[in-house]
Parts: structure tokens; sequence; C-alpha cells
């Protein structure tokens, strides 16, 4: 596919995707979400890259939010397909098999918010803001905000964003959990990768069945989700990388990951 509004390059191991609608802040419109769409079903089927850094044009903003000429448009049938439609890519990216993390600089509000949250890290520049500003419109969170952001940083915190539409700026969002990190605004990207490339140093595998275990566990009751964790123990011990690990600790050297 040919991307018209996203910028896409592999380099090092890492996936650059970048929303590319600056005269709008970044607004995410349908268009824009089946990109995103292409480009992590590509990403996910290199081998050559091992995670991804999302990110948006400019300095101002992140993702503003959803195209609102576009959504102004739909009525109660077309909205609710278009918020099934959006939450199944970015239920994509929140399950994806590599580490992604949002490299946050801007305004990061309402669809650029939730898409965020489907990340599984967000490092956040000095000047950004994040909000959930939907019912300033007159409507809610339709791509997975509601769920989200509650299970990231608790309900009460969630429902005075969702409810108020306030903003807050990354302090704040570092404060409550909502960002990992909150850097200069000219090491965003470098920070991202620092992270990125840390994780790469790691066992493959491990980190795969990390994410796994993680985000199908949020989804379980504790049961069921300590059940899957040990499932997914006892499948490291059948790795190569689980004996080069631990024989690596033994002989007090860097261990040399295959990712079998």
């Amino acid at each position: 596919m040919t991307y018209e509004n996203l910028l896409f390059e592999t380099k090092d191991k890492i996936a650059y995707v970048t929303v590319n609608r600056p005269k709008v802040l970044n607004a995410l419109n349908w268009q824009t979400m089946h990109e995103l769409q292409d480009a992590f079903l590509n990403v996910r089927d290199d081998s050559e890259v091992g995670g991804v850094i999302l990110t948006g044009a400019g300095e101002k903003s992140f993702v503003a939010g959803a195209d609102i000429k576009e959504l102004a448009t739909k009525g109660p049938v077309d909205a609710k397909e278009f918020s099934i439609a959006s939450q199944q890519i970015l239920h994509l990216i929140e399950h994806f098999p590599k580490p992604v993390i949002a490299a946050v600089n801007g305004f990061c509000l309402g669809g650029g918010c939730e898409l965020a949250l489907a990340c599984h890290m967000r490092v956040a520049s000095e000047n950004a803001k994040f909000g959930q500003p939907e019912v300033n419109l007159g409507i809610i969170p339709g791509n997975g905000g509601t769920q989200r952001l509650p299970r990231l940083v608790g309900k009460g915190r969630a429902l005075e964003l969702i409810l108020t539409g306030n903003m807050i700026d990354a302090q704040e969002a570092y404060r409550i959990g909502l960002a990992n990190k909150v850097t200069a605004p000219n090491e965003l990207i470098s920070t991202a990768e620092d992270l990125l490339n840390t994780i790469f140093g790691k066992g493959p595998v491990a980190v795969k069945l990390g994410l796994e275990a993680v985000n199908h566990g949020m989804e379980l009751t504790l049961d069921e989700g300590v059940q899957l964790e040990a499932n997914l123990f006892g499948l490291c011990f059948s790795t190569e990388d689980m004996k080069e690990g631990t024989q690596a600790f033994m002989e007090k050297r860097k261990p040399n990951f295959q990712g079998k």
C-alpha cells in the first residue's frame, strides 16, 4: 500500500510509524486508520523488525483526535460500525507480538489518546497534553478509551478525564501512570529508541511471551491469569534462549539470544 497519511521506515530493527497530517494536527480519519492497520500487519510479518515507535509529525501534535469533519457526517449505525472497525485496529496494536512505544509529542487527545493507550508503553515529550475531550462534542470515547484508560490509571482518574474533558500535562500523565517516561522534546525519539534497544537485548521469545501474558491476562480473572502465566513460563523452558540465558548467567557473560 502507498501511504498518504503515514510516514514509514525501518532502521536497526525498529519500525518508525509516523501519522503525517500536520495541517490538521494529525487527526485520525478512516484512511489513516486503514493505513495504520496495513503498516502494523507489515511489521508483524517482518522478521527483521523487533519493535515499533509510533509518533506524530511535527512538534504540535501526536494525534489531536478524530477527524471531526468526518465524524459529523455519521449517523448512529455508521458511528457504531466506525467504532467497531477502529477498535479492531487498536486491538491489533495492543496485542502486537513486538513491543510498541508511543512517542507522544504535543496534543494526544481523543482518538489520539486512545491510540497511545493501545501501545505497550508511552514516552511523553515535556510539551505533551493528554485528554479524552469527547464530552465537549456530546459523545464519548469510541476507540477503547472508556476501557483501556481505567485499566491503566484507575477508575476514578479515568472518569475524571472522560467526564470533564480536561487535558493534563506530561508530568501529571507520568504521575498517574499514563506515561512511562517524560523527556525533552529533542530527546523524545532517542528515549523511545533506548527503551526498545534495552528490550532487544533480552530474550526475544521471553519478550513475546511476556507481552502475551500481560495482554491476555488482563482480560482474565486472577486465577485464570496466573494459570496462563504458568503455562507460558513452562513454555519458556522449551526454548534455546532459556538454555543460553541461564548458561550465560552462570558463566558471567552476556547471553547470545537467537529467538528460538
